[in-house]
């Protein structure tokens, strides 16, 4: 096994050994695991909570975006925190939230409840992805970063997995509370896990925290998610929603000139001069919009549109996780073979037909057609995450890894809360009334929605057009690495 990354500016009490290399990967995806494992369940549990809390199925989204919202809020200062407290503390911390925030959604007593918990569940969250994420890229080299992650991802997988089946027998069988409360159980193992094995790496000497900046960038991400959550229900009139956006896009600007004049900013947007950073960042950021809507979308098809069961729903929802693990082996070969450009361009596309697609899935689609597409979508959908999510680090040196881990955790759970709404939105769009729908009528909207989304993945593509054939070779072939404009 190779050494670690050598580092200047960061100092660990005791280097991670042959034993701590080898049991971090799994450490990182008991929290993986975790978030996975409580939102692919959540998801399948959506009418029954919905029909159980009295509101309507598509009210149900603020209790998701909330919680990738939380994160997105939250995410910023995790890499301050673990340069500032050092990561084993910080991670276990974020265990610890998460895990106490589970269990106070599964006590809520109506949607607004389990909104704020789901919020406490975001800030535990918020932590534990992107301290995890740069705990790997300082404890292995580029040259063995795709295998790491994507050994991290195969555990992680398994909720995804598990969480569509769990999540229909839980409420078929049980009450919807339980889906909550699984989480317990895993926070204790992680934190014994944690406390035990993961590396405690800290700066020296950590930047200064922007608070003005954290409160500008919180503020406008947040109002932001609230337009783009109220917008279509008619809870607001026109001019109010054109002036909270308004205000949104005036604090984020006001963020944007802030973090290009001070020396230590929230989120050091410089490294969008990096090409394979900024490719990789905002490429995931648009195509994750597209993608980020459907595990919204499958539910309300299949158990409202095409009358499932929660348990057949959770089944039909199986196959895209099972493609995903299958993938993570052949993973560094097929990026090692076509390059990053060649696969993400081509692969972008594809998702985006494969989603379009979906709208063809109806009352009469046979049961077998149903798994294929759902597995093609989540094989190629594996190989798009992990290709955006390695290429992040393609040019950073070892000093802006906890920047770049930061900015590309943000951007992508904001991609994920702004996807659900953006789905939500585009269904409500085409359905007449949302609170008296029929199934035909939700299956058209649901439909209607897919086009919308499968057409904007398409064209997140070309933000990929810019790379070239051989940017990312540091990560993919292990070459050495070299200025990039």
């Amino acid at each position: 096994m190779a050494t670690a990354n050598p580092s200047i500016a960061t100092a660990t009490a005791t280097s991670p050994g042959a034993s701590a290399k080898r049991l971090l990967p799994w450490l990182v995806a008991v929290a993986f695991f975790m978030e996975s494992l409580d939102t692919t369940i959540l998801n399948t549990a959506v009418p029954t909570i919905a029909q159980a809390l009295k509101v309507v199925p598509l009210s149900m989204k603020a209790v998701l975006s909330s919680y990738t919202l939380s994160l997105a809020v939250f995410i910023p200062i995790s890499g301050w925190m673990a340069d500032r407290f050092g990561t084993r503390r910080v991670f276990s911390s974020a265990i610890g939230l998460f895990t106490l925030g589970s269990f106070l959604c599964g006590i809520s007593s109506n949607i607004h409840v389990l909104v704020a918990c789901r919020i406490l569940q975001g800030c535990g969250g918020a932590m534990m992805v992107p301290v995890g994420r740069l705990t790997l890229v300082r404890t292995f080299p580029k040259s063995e970063l795709i295998r790491a992650m994507s050994f991290v991802a195969i555990p992680g997988l398994i909720g995804p997995m598990l969480g569509p089946v769990a999540g229909g027998f839980i409420v078929g069988y049980f009450h919807w509370r339980v889906i909550f409360f699984i989480n317990l159980p895993i926070g204790l193992l992680g934190l014994y896990l944690v406390y035990r094995h993961l590396p405690d790496y800290r700066e020296k000497q950590s930047r200064p925290l922007d608070v003005p900046g954290l409160i500008l960038f919180g503020s406008g991400i947040a109002l932001l998610s609230y337009v783009l959550e109220v917008f279509g229900e008619h809870t607001l009139s026109g001019r109010a929603m054109l002036g909270l956006l308004a205000i949104s896009l005036a604090l984020l600007t006001g963020y944007g000139l802030r973090a290009t004049q001070i020396e230590f900013p929230l989120l050091r947007l410089t490294l969008f001069r990096i090409r394979t950073f900024r490719a990789s960042v905002s490429g995931s950021y648009f195509t994750r919009l597209g993608i980020g809507g459907i595990p919204f979308l499958f539910p309300l098809l299949y158990q409202v549109g095409l009358g499932f069961t929660p348990i057949q729903s959770g089944l039909l929802m199986m196959p895209q996780a099972a493609a995903a693990m299958s993938l993570k082996l052949t993973m560094p070969v097929i990026l090692r073979r076509f390059g990053y450009r060649a696969v993400l361009i081509s692969n972008t596309v594809i998702l985006g037909v494969m989603i379009g697609l979906f709208a063809t899935i109806g009352a009469g689609t046979p049961v077998w057609l149903i798994v294929l597409q759902v597995f093609a979508f989540g094989f190629f959908t594996s190989l798009q995450y992990t290709s955006m999510n390695t290429l992040v680090f393609a040019d950073i040196i070892e000093e802006q890894a906890s920047s770049a881990s930061t900015i590309a955790s943000t951007m992508q759970q904001m991609s994920i809360s702004f996807g659900v709404a953006t789905a939500s939105l585009a269904t409500a769009l085409f359905i007449p009334d949302r609170f008296h729908t029929s199934a035909p009528e939700m299956i058209h909207g649901i439909h209607k929605a897919f086009l919308c989304l499968g057409a904007l993945t398409v064209l997140s593509a070309m933000i990929f057009s810019e790379l070239k054939a051989e940017d990312g070779d540091s990560v993919s072939r292990g070459k050495p690495l070299q200025h990039v404009g």
